[in-house]
């Protein structure tokens, strides 16, 4: 696993393949990494599908509302929720949308961010400007690369847990 520099900053999601470590930009993205690390402590994070898997461009996940244990999974509701939260407003930057970077899913109105989020699986520059950049994988990116592809995949893979690095074992 790669060297982590700052612990309250750092998430580290397992998945059936093993953990991915995801460096959290609290200096350009402060809401979208506190949101992130307030969800993941509370476990709403454990057991989420990535219920959009395009190959090429990215795996998307963080449904909370839709895609947990406690509802069951519900493919066609999956990817409409957010949580209990409030939306987040754009926090826009210039950092690029390359291989391995978070980025916050959204619907058409760029300040309605909530808990979902992809990792892209290739440079994706086009989304530049469009999308919240507040991470990316610093490990584990492997681990991403093997995530079952579909919209929605028929049998998808889950977000074991995530946990804030500072309060891991």
């Amino acid at each position: 696993m790669a060297e982590i520099k700052d612990p309250e900053n750092t998430v580290i999601i397992e998945l059936k393949d093993g953990p991915v470590v995801i460096e959290l930009l609290a200096d350009v993205a402060p809401k979208h990494v506190e949101r992130m690390k307030e969800l993941a402590r509370a476990g709403k994070y454990d057991n989420v599908a990535f219920h959009r898997v395009i190959e090429g461009f990215m795996a998307q996940t963080g449904d909370v509302e839709h895609a947990n244990m406690e509802s069951g999974y519900n493919p066609g509701r999956a990817g409409t929720g957010g949580s209990d939260l409030p939306d987040l407003p754009a926090e826009f930057s210039r950092l690029p949308h390359d291989r391995g970077t978070l980025g916050a899913a959204r619907s058409m109105n760029p300040n309605s961010a909530n808990s979902q989020f992809f990792i892209n699986f290739n440079d994706n520059h086009f989304l530049n400007g469009q999308y919240t950049v507040y991470g990316r994988v610093i490990s584990g990116m492997e681990n991403v690369d093997k995530i079952v592809r579909g919209e929605p995949p028929a049998n998808p893979d889950r977000m074991i847990s995530v946990k804030v690095a500072a309060d891991a074992e």
